[in-house]
């Protein structure tokens, strides 16, 4: 049995960040939470767990909160969501990417170390891959990303790398693929407005609060035209983090970088079809040009995860994914957004 010390959640009133929370909850961690509330809900932290809305970047506020939950010295752990994440964004406003994602995650790194809190729990993403030649992709394949966002999220894993063999310090970058689904008990999901993910969007279709689903390509390398994504359920993403936490904890003087995927993929199409058979509607689809930069298929090589710490995938099931979208899309309507 390890010793379970505070956690601090980053971004931990947004999508990801919010279904960490209840799983370090679930699993007995105790738990505090710094967002900004840009894109965070204050109704997505649980009643009970401390919620300082701040910014990372404000090394006196981390400071304080380290002092408040007994962090420091050899003791307690960060888990860190907080960022910018939309693509196309990224390369319209690039700084403000290298600024949110980076600089501010460079504060947090050295606020940590200055204080002794030895192990990090890094958000990172699939995005490091670039337009990867092969596909699934394993850790060891070449890092190119093709966008700001991308590469904000490797400068960064860059910074844990070399933070961890100059100080007592570990990490664990866990690379994402396309995250989906909600909260099976309905506690937190993805709530953000306008978001452009494509099971939270054609959830939105299905419930009409969009007219159609645009489908960005039929031209791929693919056998619809489509292109071809690993598609994980956040909750099973989330008790990935709490696992990795535990590695670390437990061999302090190791670090982690692991692929978060199922290992399979589902093309637009397949995904579109799936909400159909869960919703029994028909979705407009209105077919569009590819966007620049979307590879034909972009599947994780989710080995080293599975052999590293005991994660077994819970939701592995993509009409179990929509479904649990769905319902928390019609809780949605319900929840008191501030």
């Amino acid at each position: 049995m390890i010793t379970k010390p505070p956690v601090l959640v980053t971004g931990g009133a947004g999508y990801i960040g919010s279904h960490a929370v209840l799983a370090l909850l679930d699993a007995g961690w105790p738990v505090a939470v710094i967002d900004n509330l840009t894109t965070g809900f204050r109704f997505a932290v649980p009643e009970g767990v401390p919620l300082y809305q701040g910014d990372i970047e404000d090394s006196e506020l981390v400071s304080r909160i380290f002092a408040e939950h007994g962090m420091g010295d050899g003791v307690g752990a960060i888990m860190h969501f907080a960022g910018s994440v939309v693509v196309p964004e990224s390369v319209e406003n690039p700084l403000k990417y290298y600024h949110n994602n980076t600089a501010k995650s460079r504060a947090l790194i050295d606020a940590a170390v200055k204080a002794g809190v030895p192990h990090f729990i890094f958000s990172s993403t699939a995005a490091t891959y670039g337009i990867p030649k092969v596909s699934p992709v394993t850790e060891d394949s070449p890092k190119v990303p093709i966008n700001p966002y991308g590469m904000s999220k490797l400068m960064t894993e860059t910074m844990l790398a070399d933070v961890s063999r100059a100080h007592a310090f570990n990490y664990c970058a866990l690379r994402y693929f396309n995250v989906a689904g909600a909260d099976p008990a309905g506690r937190t999901g993805q709530s953000t407005a306008g978001a452009t993910h494509l099971i939270k969007v054609a959830v939105e279709a299905a419930l009409g609060k969009r007219s159609h689903v645009a489908v960005f390509g039929t031209d791929f390398d693919t056998a619809d035209g489509t292109g071809v994504r690993d598609y994980i359920h956040v909750s099973d993403l989330a008790d990935a983090h709490v696992q990795a936490l535990e590695a670390l904890v437990s061999k302090p003087d190791r670090s982690l970088t692991m692929n978060c995927g199922y290992g399979s993929g589902f093309s637009v199409l397949e995904v579109l079809d799936a909400v159909d058979r869960v919703t029994n509607k028909k979705l407009e689809r209105r077919l569009e040009g590819r966007r620049a930069g979307d590879p034909d298929s972009l599947i994780s090589d989710n080995s080293r995860i599975k052999t590293t710490i005991p994660w077994v995938p819970q939701y592995a099931d993509l009409s179990v994914i929509v479904q649990h979208a769905l319902a928390w899309e019609r809780k949605l309507d319900s929840v008191k957004v501030p």
